[in-house]
């Protein structure tokens, strides 16, 4: 059921991912809608400013014309006041009525203060201002009003010519943001189209990177580089099948040809011959298949670990005892003192007799283990060595490679399968410790050195 579940969850239909404008349109359309607005609200904020501005002219004008005429009568009397040139004039006395008027001004008063709204007289707007006099005869005031057609006009050629050029300036923006981001934009096309263009078999493949360094160009340096990482992960797990398919091959063909003798000729080999040949290489294979498995959850993140307390003193002397009952060599475990992790029993365990067991390999005489606190506490240093030939300081880092085979001198007899010190780097890692290998080309064996942080308590 679980399994149908899960089969189920995986074949779920992904949603339909909403269908947008592209970049270069939701741009444009910013782009455009921001300066239309700004273009239609200046346009606005012009025309009224213009207005105000001339309107506020023929007010002034008329107020100074009418200051003028009202200085006149007091000087000279009402004789003075002369016909006006497309002027509205009025002037009122005190008892409010007009004793003079030009040509076409109302038969009323058409202001009594500077306040008054514009006026329309025959089909035409005036402006008017007030102004009083004082005579020895007469008391009154001075009306006068000014045309606003000059100004009207003005302003309907400047409302013409804004209709023009705001849709003009507006479509010209459009045009030219469609333009730029455009070719901004068309190096990441460009750079879709080859990436869509790669595949597992043209993994070699890269990006043209722009000569330039900018967010295009750091973009293409970054999509390159994640081609190189898969080109490198894709090698790795090529010469990772490739090399645990020649690995499960040969205890497999061991195991064919043992049985294939038996079969053809039963007197040669006895069933206690096979039954340990079966043995040795099953438990071959089991080791080999526990190690890819480790090593897979390593790479997807899936190795758990059961966390508790973990003394290693105890795991080194146990495989100290173990090496003294067949391995033939010499195992110095003074170095142990008492030390304790927290981890996974069975990682650690494996782990520990993973270094003994290479070490082993490739001694001479013996192999020397330590492990203790560092000084304050925090840590805690195992050391697994031997007397073997050393490893070249080239060649340090690639032991912890998968498969890696060396050179002669630590070749790897048919005991190992190639695997054990990549495991024992995933499972350090894993604990949040660390591992190195403290030895040289010309110095004495090889000391594999691991730390692991200390239990706390």
């Amino acid at each position: 059921m679980a399994d149908a579940t899960a089969g189920a969850t995986a074949e779920a239909p992904r949603r339909p991912r909403r269908r947008r404008g592209g970049v270069r349109t939701r741009i444009t359309l910013v782009a455009t809608s921001v300066v239309a607005v700004a273009l239609v609200l200046g346009a606005v904020g012009f025309w009224f400013t213009l207005r105000t501005s001339l309107y506020d002219g023929l007010r002034n004008a008329a107020e100074q014309d009418a200051a003028v005429i009202a200085e006149r009568i007091e000087s000279d009397g009402l004789g003075s006041v002369s016909e006006p040139d497309e002027r509205l004039v009025q002037v009122v006395d005190e008892a409010g009525t007009i004793v003079f008027a030009s040509e076409d001004a109302p038969a009323a008063p058409v202001a009594d203060d500077d306040d008054a709204p514009p006026v329309r007289v025959d089909g035409e707007t005036f402006l008017t201002a007030v102004e009083s006099f004082s005579t020895d005869a007469v008391d009154g005031i001075v009306i006068v009003g000014r045309d606003t057609e000059s100004a009207d006009e003005t302003l309907a050629t400047v409302t013409r010519l804004l209709w023009i050029a705001v849709p003009l300036i507006i479509v010209l923006v459009a045009l030219t943001s469609w333009i730029i981001v455009g070719r901004a934009l068309s190096p990441v096309e460009r750079m879709r189209r080859q990436v869509d263009g790669v595949t597992a078999s043209t993994l070699a493949k890269r990006i043209d990177e722009p000569p330039v360094d900018d967010e295009i160009g750091r973009l293409a340096h970054t999509l390159n580089g994640m081609l190189d990482r898969l080109e490198a992960a894709q090698a790795t797990q090529r010469r990772f099948i490739s090399d645990a398919s020649h690995e499960l091959k040969s205890p497999l063909a061991a195991l064919r040809q043992y049985a294939e003798v038996a079969r053809a000729h039963p007197e040669r080999i006895s069933l206690d011959e096979l039954g340990d040949a079966v043995l040795d290489e099953g438990a071959r294979l089991e080791r080999l298949v526990q190690g890819m498995l480790v090593l897979a959850n390593a790479d997807e993140g899936a190795l758990q670990l059961e966390r508790s307390d973990v003394d290693l003193d105890d795991l080194l002397l146990d495989e100290a005892k173990r090496m003294r009952n067949g391995a033939g060599l010499t195992v110095d475990t003074s170095g142990i003192s008492a030390a304790r992790v927290q981890g996974d029993p069975r990682l650690l365990r494996q782990l520990v007799r993973n270094l003994v067991d290479n070490a082993a390999r490739h001694a001479a005489t013996g192999i020397t283990l330590t492990v203790a606190p560092v000084p304050d506490a925090t840590s805690v240093v195992l050391t697994v060595g031997d007397d073997g030939d050393g490893i070249p300081v080239d060649e340090r880092e690639r032991v912890f490679e998968r498969f890696v085979r060396l050179d002669d001198a630590r070749a790897r007899d048919t005991g190992g399968s190639g695997l054990g010190l990549a495991i024992v780097r995933e499972i350090v890692a894993a604990h949040g410790g660390s591992v190195h290998v403290d030895s040289g080309a010309g110095e004495p064996g090889t000391r594999m050195v691991v730390t692991l942080p200390a239990a706390v308590g």
